[in-house]
């Protein structure tokens, strides 16, 4: 189990700087405001009835960085300070969460199919520490070993094919975003500049868990192909 330790470790460690870069660049661009005067929630708004969406409420949602559209109840939840704030980090909050709304308004194919597999996941991710552990207590044991690592392939398949099917979804989002921002002249040069460089490493996020996720599946694989070759 050395080896997953050692991947599990690499991606925690890229996932952080990842996330640091993240946090500062929408630092960064909080500081530049907007001439039109929105804020995140007014552009949300505005996004939404611009695609003809009315069956979806904007509303504000405590925490940082807990942006999120809810599919069930029909929500774009935007966090305080991208919900009151007129800047370009939470115009591209706003605009991307929106995004999301549209794809499901549209019925957008890639989200329909993560929406599929979310309670699926969810499971899966539950399980997934106690595979670990019985790989580790179990390691001694070739036929009870290979039967955690088939669980462990499993459990991390649905892993993996869920955050491949996310980075589509993510691109596809901030991509309606930037346009609808562009197109309806939303921000100014300098705004949009920002707003889409924000929206860059928000989605470089997802794309490290969906390689942390990939990782983990071919290393179990190969644990378990070494193991019948044996």
């Amino acid at each position: 189990m050395i080896g997953y330790y050692i991947i599990a470790g690499a991606i925690a460690l890229l996932s952080s700087l990842v996330s640091k870069k993240l946090q500062s660049k929408f630092k960064k661009y909080s500081k530049i405001y907007l001439k039109n005067g929105m804020t995140g929630a007014e552009i949300a708004e505005k996004m939404l009835k611009d695609h003809g969406v009315f069956d979806v409420k904007v509303i504000s949602t405590p925490g940082q960085l807990t942006d999120h559209y809810n599919p069930i109840n029909k929500t774009v939840n935007l966090s305080e300070v991208v919900y009151n704030q007129r800047n370009a980090s939470a115009a591209a909050v706003a605009a991307h969460e929106c995004g999301h709304a549209v794809q499901h308004a549209t019925a957008y194919s890639w989200l329909t199919m993560r929406s599929k597999i979310v309670p699926v996941v969810n499971v899966a991710s539950g399980l997934s520490q106690w595979v670990i552990m019985g790989g580790i207590a179990l390691s001694f044991s070739s036929a009870m070993g290979q039967i955690v690592m088939l669980a462990g392939i499993a459990i991390y398949g649905v892993m993996a094919a869920f955050s491949i099917i996310t980075l589509p979804v993510e691109y596809d989002a901030s991509n309606r975003a930037l346009a609808w921002l562009e197109n309806k002249n939303m921000l100014t040069r300098e705004e949009h500049a920002g707003a889409k460089d924000a929206l860059k490493w928000a989605a470089r996020t997802y794309l490290v868990s969906a390689i942390g996720a990939l990782s983990t599946l071919v290393y179990f694989i190969g644990r378990y192909l070494s193991r019948n070759n044996n």
